[in-house]
């Protein structure tokens, strides 16, 4: 189960690697069907222990603070409107619990999919974050 899931995480990096790599070789050529970029993810974060869930819309670049842990967002991707809807998002979430608020324990890096989200998910006791999808 395990190996599925790193495999499938990476064949969805490889592919927008090189989507990405050929936009980048030619930015007048026309963009291939495949994934979109988008400027915001959209999260729905959960702590397990309250009992309080949140929406969280957080820009490319920035991150976003939700109880002890910090999730930023890398990239955000939508599948174009003619084929399956789904996004998918690169994360980097990091938890601050015991630690001193400067540098916390990475508890996630990877691409999280809004249409499967246990493909790659977050393993945390107290929180829960999975991809609603991505916007603008």
């Amino acid at each position: 189960m395990i190996l599925r899931r790193l495999a499938m995480a990476a064949l969805g990096c490889a592919l927008l690697l090189a989507q990405a790599q050929a936009q980048q070789a030619d930015p007048a050529a026309p963009a291939q069907p495949g994934w979109v970029p988008r400027g915001t993810a959209e999260l729905q974060a959960l702590d397990k222990v309250y009992a309080r869930a949140a929406t969280l819309s957080v820009k490319i670049g920035q991150s976003v603070r939700f109880g002890t842990i910090d999730i930023a967002v890398l990239g955000c991707f939508v599948r174009p409107p003619d084929r399956a809807q789904d996004a998918a998002a690169f994360l980097a979430i990091t938890d601050h619990q015991g630690t001193d608020q400067q540098g916390g324990a990475a508890k996630f890096r990877g691409w999280m999919f809004a249409a499967n989200p246990a493909l790659s998910m977050l393993e945390h006791p107290i929180y829960d974050v999975r991809l609603i999808g991505c916007r603008g």
